[in-house]
């Protein structure tokens, strides 16, 4: 049965350099399209992303609102693109702060931004916002990356009874790529919007890293795909302890196996 599936990516190609993750970005969008479901496709606007060639412009009617977090107001600005051979039209999340005017996950020094827990939470938030704003009501909301990793909290917590959300099915996927650095000490704090209370997080570690963001999106989620043959056993091994229905990796030829699983859940 054709769904709308809402795809929250970290990274798409080709407007990101080819990895595990940018592969699929692009690679699972389509697949679902050309098998008859609606869906809608969001990623962050990094700072490497070339708008010029991407064609990037933005959409004034959903652009212009503020988003506080930890006390501070940040201008959500988003962008469209679509991207070449294919139909699927990318939406992307920009704020010169968190986007623009940086590289993705790291600096130019290699090293992960201080603020990245920041950044993921702004992204959630602006991802959630404008598809309500769209007034589009997905069956499913698939996250594929650590930055989307706090909307399953939001989804099942701040944003539960937005119609747009209230039956939606979210599911997350496990990559190999991590976080070298934790997401800062004012990450609890920052998450705390509408139910997302930050005690919420108090069953996870202080030292809030890559794994303990797994875990939070796990907890939240209906169900866990292994996007990779090498995903992180210890997370994969967290979602089967706790009960969440997950999906082992089916290789390459994937797109059946996602689709029964969206059935599944």
């Amino acid at each position: 049965m054709a769904k709308k599936i809402l795809f929250i990516n970290q990274e798409i190609v080709p407007y990101v350099p080819d990895s595990d993750l940018s592969l699929m970005g692009k690679a699972l969008p389509q697949v679902m399209q050309e098998n008859g479901h609606e869906i809608r496709t969001f990623m962050p606007k990094w700072g490497i992303i070339n708008e010029r060639r991407g064609q990037l412009h933005e959409v004034i009617r959903l652009s212009g609102m503020n988003l506080i977090i930890d006390d501070t107001d940040h201008p959500l600005i988003i962008k469209v693109a679509s991207i070449a051979q294919t139909r699927i039209q990318v939406y992307f999340i920009d704020n010169d702060d968190y986007f623009s005017k940086r590289q993705m996950t790291m600096d130019e020094k290699g090293e992960d931004y201080p603020d990245n827990g920041e950044r993921a939470i702004f992204f959630a938030r602006g991802v959630l916002e404008t598809v309500k704003k769209l007034r589009w009501v997905p069956d499913i909301i698939h996250v594929q990356g650590w930055m989307g990793a706090v909307v399953p909290l939001y989804i099942k917590t701040a944003y539960h009874e937005e119609p747009s959300f209230a039956n939606t099915k979210v599911v997350t996927s496990l990559f190999t790529k991590s976080l070298n650095s934790d997401l800062g000490t004012n990450f609890k704090q920052c998450v705390d919007f509408r139910e997302a209370k930050a005690e919420l997080l108090d069953k996870y570690n202080k030292h809030f890293d890559f794994e303990e963001l797994g875990k939070l999106a796990i907890d939240y989620s209906d169900g866990v795909i292994a996007a990779h043959k090498d995903v992180n056993e210890s997370l994969l091994a967290y979602a089967q302890s706790n009960n969440i229905p997950t999906l082992a990796y089916p290789g390459e030829d994937f797109g059946k196996a996602y689709e029964a699983f969206y059935e599944q859940i």
